[in-house]
């Protein structure tokens, strides 16, 4: 593995950032980002660095990645606080006491815990409230525009479907289709088939089923079955590899540090002794 270390100029005094190129490997010429406090603790993750820092300096456009301050979310923080705090002064003070509400219903189910002191009560219920209330149409494309980050903040790569699952419904997109077909695996049990019936195409504000996810009929055959099972056997497979090489690495790069630890004690020791 290649090291380098230089100082961090977007941090305090003292504070150095580590770059270690990997060489050998599935994971050759991929590169792990390190931060040194001026007392020799090592960080890993952004997450990491935020709790040792605390209060005594604000990370939120710190990118870990580069160790540099993204100066376009830098300079919108500064807006939001210039905002908060003209607000605070111009504004009148918030005397509401009680609890913020949830404005929006999830859309998973979620369990419930019922508590009674007294089990032999009766629990009156409202016919009317237990009716299911309708689903709102096209709620997926609530989703669109939002995206996932690893850890390292990096943008992470979108699934690729199957050419069989197509899309129904106004300005929909792979996105909104994965979306709709994850939340239906998720909510019910029933088999998902998409939408059965073929006037959904004209008019999928009135014929569409709410509970089948916006694409058309499909069918999976024993064909497309025993293909994912290669492509999971193939994936799992790629998986233990990396896994492997990456303890290797770290099992490498435990013996280094060690090592230096071990060079810089005998050198203080040759030192103190002339």
């Amino acid at each position: 593995m290649e090291r380098k270390r230089w100082e961090c100029s977007a941090l305090p005094n003292g504070w150095k950032r580590e770059e270690v190129t990997r060489k050998s490997g599935l994971s050759a010429g991929k590169s792990d980002v390190y931060y040194f406090s001026p007392t020799g603790k090592k960080f890993r993750s952004k997450p990491q660095l935020a709790r040792y820092l605390g209060n005594s300096m604000d990370l939120s456009s710190f990118d870990f990645r580069t160790g540099k301050m993204i100066m376009s979310k830098l300079n919108k923080n500064r807006h939001r606080l210039r905002y908060d705090h003209s607000g605070q002064t111009r504004g009148k003070p918030d005397l509401n006491t009680s609890l913020p509400v949830r404005q929006t219903a999830s859309i998973f189910k979620q369990p419930v815990t019922k508590v009674t002191n007294h089990p032999n009560n009766k629990v009156k219920s409202d016919p009317q409230k237990a009716v299911d209330q309708p689903r709102q149409l096209f709620w997926e494309k609530k989703l669109s525009g939002l995206n996932a980050y690893d850890i390292a903040e990096e943008l992470m790569k979108t699934m690729d479907l199957p050419k069989g699952l197509q899309g129904v419904g106004p300005g929909y997109t792979d996105k909104t289709l994965l979306s709709a077909i994850a939340s239906a695996l998720h909510t019910t049990s029933a088999p998902i088939t998409g939408q059965l019936s073929a006037a959904v195409e004209k008019n999928p504000g009135v014929w569409l089923n709410t509970t089948q996810p916006l694409c058309k009929a499909f069918t999976v055959t024993d064909e497309d079955i025993r293909k994912q099972e290669d492509l999971v056997y193939s994936v799992r497979k790629r998986l233990e590899e990396a896994l492997m090489a990456d303890m290797l690495a770290h099992v490498e790069e435990a013996t280094l540090d060690a090592a230096s630890l071990k060079e810089e004690a005998s050198c203080k020791e040759e030192t103190e002794t002339v």
